[in-house]
């Protein structure tokens, strides 16, 4: 029999008049039963976190970071069972989903380490006669109450990137996960519960989606931090125009090869990369690559090493550790990938490899001479398939890149350090890669995108200066 999960109301148990349902996305069994909070649940975590803004910026550093110490310790010794969730509700592969866990270590650890560290700035003041005498502190305080809404990608590790930085910098939060994806978020809360925070600065209520609409619009939560689509990221945006919001939002990465990346084992590695990183979360990323730019002089050959490298993709049970793709998050997006791609067919797309659905899994594909009307051409795919490109330059190569509504991050490979400088200046993207694919993150580097991918940047220290605001102090009379 299921238990169902309750939730977290400022930091204790809870439970509601209503539940759903979480089903793995491979077979439809049933994985957990879920509380739903009532408004009066929500009202009342609202409450709380906003009354514990002054108690929780004063809490001592060693405070919050022995928390966040616990939260990324015990994280480490439940990584299996932790793992074995994740891979349940969301349906990523069980070697991907042990990898998220250790992210989430490192991300708990990280901001541990900035609560630490995170001392402000002291600057004199009398470099100008007026300034005499004079000295400033500089340090920076919570914006107020966050209102973390999280994906269902990333279950774990992008609520922590929500989570953690929150707690380093002493601001409470209000976590919302994705409702196809609740239950590692709320494991997570059964280890916060475990520490010495205090009351009400934090809560994870898996609030309906309809009711989401009040809540962002409440003046008792200043700052919004939202992963997932852009559609709704700027209806939020558009909706608070005078709250912080930081938004991480889509993309349709671009791999460029260029034509110095030539030599077999060039070829051989790139081909690696990019097959592995178009499907490792059967494309449900926005850093997965959705495009292959590739120098004409090399393009025939990478096309024959990356259908072959696709080709090669395990599939089949996520459970298993031989499988590299498991299937989408539910039938409906699987549903939807199959209608790009046949869209993109129709309109003179060759489909190499792959290009069928069974229930919520759809095959690793790539397509050769996708037209720029089809909806993979501008759109992001969230799904299991990559487009190829051939071009004359690398000037047609990054203006290609630049091609797009998005701009989160692009991979180059190259071996030239002139056009890797070129490359981070020319390319309107948050982050390039070099010598790999697009899709590498490091949980400490600042991370988030330029034009429709999003403002903002998360990253545990990025998302303390994000969570807060700078503050001076003038000290007067001094004999300095």
């Amino acid at each position: 029999m299921t238990t169902t999960h309750e939730f977290w109301l400022a930091g204790r148990r809870a439970s509601g008049d209503a539940e759903f349902e979480v089903r793995h996305p491979h077979d439809g069994s049933l994985v957990a039963r879920v509380s739903v909070p009532t408004d009066a649940q929500v009202e009342e975590a609202v409450a709380a976190a906003a009354a514990a803004v002054p108690v929780f910026a004063a809490t001592p550093a060693h405070v919050r970071a022995a928390a966040l110490d616990h939260v990324s310790k015990r994280l480490a010794e439940r990584t299996e069972e932790i793992a074995r969730l994740i891979t349940a509700e969301n349906g990523k592969p069980i070697k991907w989903a042990r990898g998220e866990v250790g992210r989430a270590v490192s991300v708990f650890r990280w901001a541990a380490e900035e609560a630490r560290r995170t001392n402000g700035e002291t600057m004199r003041l009398d470099t100008d006669p007026g300034g005499t005498g004079r000295f400033a502190v500089v340090r920076r305080f919570p914006r107020g109450v966050v209102l973390g809404i999280a994906p269902f990608n990333f279950p774990l590790n992008l609520v922590a990137h929500k989570v953690a930085p929150a707690i380093a910098v002493g601001a409470p939060i209000i976590l919302k996960p994705a409702p196809a994806t609740p239950v590692s978020a709320l494991v997570l809360g059964e280890i916060l519960a475990e520490t010495d925070l205090p009351a009400g600065s934090w809560s994870v209520l898996p609030v309906e989606n309809e009711k989401m609409p009040a809540l962002v619009q409440d003046e008792r939560l200043p700052v919004i931090s939202f992963t997932g689509s852009d559609k709704v990221g700027y209806q939020i945006m558009d909706s608070v125009p005078r709250k912080h919001v930081t938004l991480e939002l889509g993309g349709n990465a671009a791999a460029v090869v260029l034509a110095d990346w030539s030599s077999e084992a060039d070829l051989e590695w790139a081909a690696t990369r990019i097959a592995t990183f178009a499907n490792y979360q059967a494309g449900q990323s926005c850093i997965s690559v959705q495009r292959v730019i590739a120098d004409a002089s090399v393009y025939d050959a990478l096309v024959e090493k990356v259908v072959a490298k696709v080709q090669a993709q395990v599939t089949g049970d996520p459970s298993d550790d031989a499988t590299d793709v498991g299937p989408l998050v539910d039938e409906n997006a699987a549903k939807r990938v199959e209608a790009w791609v046949e869209d993109a067919v129709a309109k003179g797309a060759v489909v190499l490899t792959g290009g069928k659905r069974d229930g919520a899994a759809y095959e690793p594909t790539v397509l050769a001479d996708l037209p720029s009307d089809a909806i993979l051409a501008t759109a992001e795919v969230f799904g299991p398939v990559l487009s190829l490109h051939r071009v004359a330059s690398t000037d047609e190569a990054f203006a290609e890149v630049n091609n797009s509504a998005f701009g989160l991050q692009a991979g180059v490979f190259t071996h030239d350090v002139q056009v890797a400088f070129r490359a981070h200046r020319e390319l309107e993207v948050g982050g390039v890669v070099i010598g790999d694919a697009p899709s590498y993150r490091a949980d400490q580097m600042p991370y988030g995108g330029v034009k429709d991918s999003g403002v903002g940047r998360e990253g545990v220290k990025y998302a303390m200066d994000d969570f807060t605001f700078e503050k001076v102090l003038v000290l007067t009379g001094l004999d300095l």
